[in-house]
């Protein structure tokens, strides 16, 4: 048999009915062919099962399963099957009941063989048009997922501008396949050789070198749902869910650097109200990336020391001045005028917020925490914990944001 015929199912308990049936259509004529017949409704419905059936011609008066039962169960279990039942002058209302189930045509005993095909021939334009328009909306999908990152930047750009409403961010994120809540982070990549007009790179070059940064990020971010896409100013931008892991957007920069031999400029900020705080977020990140710009080379890669040893207790202004090769005054000096801070906080800082993502996603001791973050003792740890955070650190994991008088 062709694939592309109609495959037909005749359920009836009479022989004669069912040879009556087959013989008065030119099954093959209409694309069609009888694979099969059954002289019960479970039969039937086991038949039509096995072979998808397309159209089956249905007997009222059937034993074990009758025909309504029949049409039930196939209506719901194969909803894009045709029916046709086959009724006598005194089933009249019990096939009323079978046409308000959904089936498509019902003839009278005996089938009359014009009558039959011009049934016959209905259902086979139906079908027809069913495929046809299945094909089209096929068609359609597949080409909105083809579309599917294009349309995920004009409607990222929308959402960081504040320019849709909460319920059709909420319809566009499930429509684009990302989770429907809100996300954690929102991230920007600045590659100031191009955005600042320095590149001498060509057009080509500079495209594959953003569509790489895109990659590597992407990489990096991969264990989490993410959208990457561009800003209208041409910026990467990353928008994240499910983690406020910022060493992951700092070892973007690292990694760009690495396999790309580029300096980009990385800043993540966390998103706060929900939905409702994603442009605020875009907002911060974008103004913390202008700031990173100002920021030398050299404080660049001191700070970055910092995040990858703070697990260090030995870490220290002096060992990391030797580390980038200046001496130590000056590079407190650079701190305070750029970062306006001092190598000691900064470390605290990135050392405390190691501490509290520790707290809140494992269940490790605080012994195990301190020294995890560089601390030599645990004393040491809870005293500059709670000067930082405002509780100590056992307060904090119970939930407690501030120390009772």
């Amino acid at each position: 048999m062709a694939e592309s015929l109609w495959k037909v199912i005749i359920a009836d308990d009479e022989p004669i009915i069912r040879e009556g049936l087959r013989e008065a259509v030119d099954w093959a004529a209409h694309e069609m062919d009888v694979v099969a017949e059954a002289e019960d409704g479970e039969e039937a419905l086991e038949l039509a099962l096995k072979h998808e059936a397309h159209l089956m011609l249905v007997d009222l008066n059937m034993p074990i399963m009758n025909g309504i039962s029949l049409i039930q169960e196939i209506k719901q279990r194969l909803p894009a099957c045709r029916i046709v039942i086959v009724t006598g002058h005194d089933e009249f209302n019990y096939a009323q009941k079978a046409v308000r189930l959904g089936v498509d045509e019902y003839i009278l005993k005996p089938a009359n063989p014009t009558d039959l095909t011009e049934v016959v021939r209905r259902i086979k334009s139906q079908l027809d048009r069913a495929k046809t328009q299945a094909k089209h909306i096929q068609l359609a999908s597949n080409q909105i997922r083809k579309n599917i990152p294009l349309l995920r930047e004009r409607f990222c750009n929308e959402w960081i501008e504040a320019s849709v409403s909460r319920q059709e961010v909420l319809e566009q994120l499930r429509f684009l396949e990302l989770p429907d809540e809100a996300p954690s982070m929102i991230g920007i990549i600045r590659w100031p050789e191009v955005d600042l007009g320095q590149s001498v790179r060509s057009e080509r070059e500079r495209q594959l070198m953003l569509f790489a940064i895109e990659n590597i990020s992407e990489e990096i971010l991969s264990p989490y749902p993410l959208v990457v896409f561009r800003d209208p100013l041409g910026f990467i931008c990353l928008i994240v869910w499910d983690t406020e892991e910022t060493a992951r957007f700092a070892s973007i920069e690292k990694a760009v650097n690495l396999y790309l031999k580029l300096q980009v400029i990385v800043h993540a900020e966390p998103v706060e109200n929900g939905l409702d705080g994603v442009a605020q977020a875009f907002r911060k990140a974008r103004s913390g990336v202008y700031k990173e710009a100002a920021i030398s080379p050299l404080v660049r890669r001191a700070r970055q020391h910092l995040r990858d040893h703070y697990d260090d207790p030995l870490l220290s202004l002096e060992s990391t001045a030797r580390t980038i090769g200046v001496s130590s005054v000056y590079l407190s000096r650079l701190f305070k005028q750029e970062l306006e801070t001092t190598f000691v906080a900064l470390l605290t800082q990135i050392r405390i917020a190691k501490a509290v993502q520790l707290l809140n996603s494992t269940t490790r001791s605080i012994a195990d925490i301190a020294d995890a973050v560089g601390y030599e003792s645990q004393h040491y740890f809870s005293t500059a914990f709670k000067k930082n955070v405002g509780v100590s650190p056992i307060r904090y994991r119970k939930g407690e944001t501030f120390e009772e008088e």
